[in-house]
């Protein structure tokens, strides 16, 4: 049942629980952890792709189980379109990005999800130039207005590469969409971890921010690449204090999203970890506590 909260709504990242788990067991872990909603993965492995070809009887029996356990499916990190992407020089690759694209709003539209996050990138596994921008441009263009006329937000991350690494960067880009569909989704980890003054930029654009990612990183330095994942909240470089303080000062109260991976046995202990630390991050700034622990 939805509730009016005084706190942020937080939700975790479906790959913080161990894969084997099924989707009644992450969602009764995903409560028992005092977790609002659970951000589901469709990834460019071919068992998460598959998702987008759910029949209507698999999407309406996960749909039930969220019912069931109270946890709903908010938010979809869509990150197929790294095997896929927008900006490829390959016309048939970015007919199937934009097949990806059309399958997952369909998608999000009969879960329920609200936010689906989008790959803040051109291209990944070719070379970018001027023409596979141009070519991002035009679909994501294309795909803000499916968005459009299904009600979907999308929403695009910050990313761990330079293509778009920032949210001034975004605000380029989002001129160029032009589209109420089409919004930010900050990973905070990504740009601390590029060096950018995280509270600045935050405030660059927090009335385009529907979502955000919580997560820790290293930073890049001359001598080192960075870490940009498979970092335990409080064990990187992000001042989570500072920036629950810039959350309270913009009154900003968008959702939030713990983004981990289940990498071993201690994922839980890992999720209990950074949620303490989020909690006393929380306290810093004067502001209710996320979790209930």
């Amino acid at each position: 049942m939805y509730q009016h909260l005084k706190r942020h709504r937080t939700g975790l990242y479906e790959k913080a629980l161990p894969a084997e788990m099924s989707w009644e067991e992450k969602l009764q872990a995903t409560r028992s952890l005092g977790f609002d909603f659970l951000e589901m993965s469709v990834d460019e492995s071919d068992q998460r792709r598959q998702r987008l070809d759910w029949d209507d009887e698999t999407i309406y029996q996960l749909r039930r189980l969220c019912e069931q356990y109270q946890i709903p499916l908010q938010s979809m990190c869509l990150s197929a379109h790294r095997k896929y992407p927008f900006g490829s020089s390959d016309p048939l690759t970015r007919e199937q990005a934009r097949i990806h694209m059309e399958k997952a709003i369909t998608l999000a539209y009969k879960l329920g999800i609200r936010t689906i996050q989008l790959a803040g990138y051109d291209v990944y596994y070719e070379p970018a130039n001027q023409t596979t921008h141009a070519n991002f441009i035009h679909g994501m263009k294309q795909a803000a207005k499916t968005a459009e006329r299904a009600g979907v937000m999308l929403a695009v991350e910050i990313m761990d590469t330079d293509y778009l690494n920032s949210l001034s960067k975004f605000e380029v880009l989002n001129r160029e969409i032009n589209s109420p569909y089409f919004s930010a989704y900050p990973d905070i980890g990504n740009i601390s971890g590029w060096n950018y003054d995280v509270c600045t930029e935050l405030a660059l654009s927090m009335p385009h921010i529907t979502q955000i990612h919580l997560k820790d990183t290293l930073k890049v330095t001359e001598n080192a690449p960075g870490q940009f994942r498979d970092l335990v909240i409080g064990e990187g470089e992000v001042d989570f204090n500072a920036i629950f303080h810039t959350l309270k000062k913009l009154d900003c109260v968008v959702p939030l999203v713990i983004e981990m991976w289940a990498q071993d046995k201690h994922w839980k202990d890992h999720i209990l970890t950074a949620q303490r630390r989020l909690n006393q991050a929380c306290e810093q700034a004067n502001l209710p506590a996320l979790f209930a622990i």
